[in-house]
């Protein structure tokens, strides 16, 4: 079939695609949709008519219809080694669909994540990825009412309105002890986040419970939790005084690479050595925490399936469908030199 011809400045629509591609214009919408049922062949002949032409779907026209093939991420923040794996899980996915994304911060602050959610629905985006949100259940639901949703690292296990893809956080959390145990340690505390209300739902949370029950189960004490102040700089006041004192356990249990990179750096500083004078343990596996100069044991939740897992469940749900998905990752432990 000829390549269709268009006079110069005329742009290229849907329907050249169609006619270079020789299938029906349906049929490149179901492409462009990533839609249920498209063959990999159809896929690839329709991918090469676009990519000849120099087709850009219309984003305007496209909202009249209802639909803009842009997926809205909301993320914690920019600062956490780990979240780049999410994202580039999300990407992986959305390539071959022909959505594209935008990227929002909330920065953990309830009013801003809202306005972000907000924002990104009156520009009509097909669907959001929310990843670890303080949103509460009942307003994730409300916002879920009115856009397809996805929710990584917030455990709603039996939200209606919403998916849910998590690491098994409980699980995670309790290899992590075990991992320390079968080395040897037995005076092992946990740094978590500092105390939140209504935060039940939230990875640090069932991070916690897992610690406290594998401590329990092993029979080597009630599972002391310390917290970390999230405001800058107490933190590492915090680590400072924790590895000044006389009674220092030998192990710690970390509940996020970013923060156990604070306490490893301090360590180092104050002159310990790790792990003769102090163990510790991260979760996120995050890469700064496998460079060599670093070797920090950490929890692997394999960020990047999660983020591919939710882009699938989100286009499922673009697609149409209702029924919930609550989905785990199970955790391992990456044994390194800090243990």
């Amino acid at each position: 079939m000829a390549t269709p011809e268009s006079p110069k400045g005329t742009r290229i629509t849907i329907r050249h695609v169609a006619a270079d591609s020789g299938v029906s214009v349906a049929a490149v919408s179901k492409v462009l949709r990533n839609a249920y049922g498209v063959s990999e062949a159809l896929r690839m002949n329709v991918q090469a008519s676009i990519e000849k032409l120099g087709y850009r779907p219309s984003v305007a026209a496209r909202g009249m219809r209802g639909q803009t093939y842009t997926v809205g991420i909301l993320l914690v923040n920019i600062d956490n080694p780990f979240l780049p794996q999410v994202i580039d899980g999300i990407h992986d996915k959305l390539a071959p669909s022909n959505y594209k994304s935008m990227l929002g911060i909330g920065r953990a602050r309830l009013k801003l994540e809202s306005e972000m959610v907000l924002s990104m629905i009156d520009n009509r985006m097909d669907g959001l990825i929310l990843v670890a949100p303080m949103m509460p259940e009942k307003l994730l639901a409300r916002f879920a009412r009115q856009i397809p949703m996805v929710v990584i690292g917030h455990h709603e296990p039996t939200a209606a309105d919403f998916d849910t893809i998590n690491s098994d956080d409980r699980r995670g959390a309790m290899l992590a002890v075990q991992a320390l145990y079968d080395r040897g340690y037995r005076d092992i505390v946990m740094f978590s986040q500092e105390y939140m209300k209504d935060q039940q739902h939230q990875v640090a949370t069932l991070r916690e419970q897992g610690f406290r029950q594998a401590m329990q189960d092993l029979g080597i004490g009630p599972g002391i939790i310390l917290r970390a102040p999230e405001d800058e700089g107490a933190d590492v006041e915090a680590f400072r005084a924790f590895l000044a004192r006389p009674d220092r356990p030998r192990a710690v249990f970390v509940w996020s690479d970013l923060h156990a990179l604070i306490l490893l750096d301090q360590a180092h500083k104050a002159g310990l050595r790790v792990p003769e004078d102090l163990a510790i343990v991260g979760y996120d596996n995050s890469p700064v925490a496998g460079m060599s100069m670093v070797g920090l044991s950490s929890v692997e939740q394999h960020g990047r399936q999660l983020g591919g897992m939710a882009t699938e469940a989100l286009l499922s749900r673009i697609e149409g469908r209702k029924t919930p998905k609550h989905l785990y990752v199970t955790p391992e432990v990456i044994a390194r030199s800090s243990v």
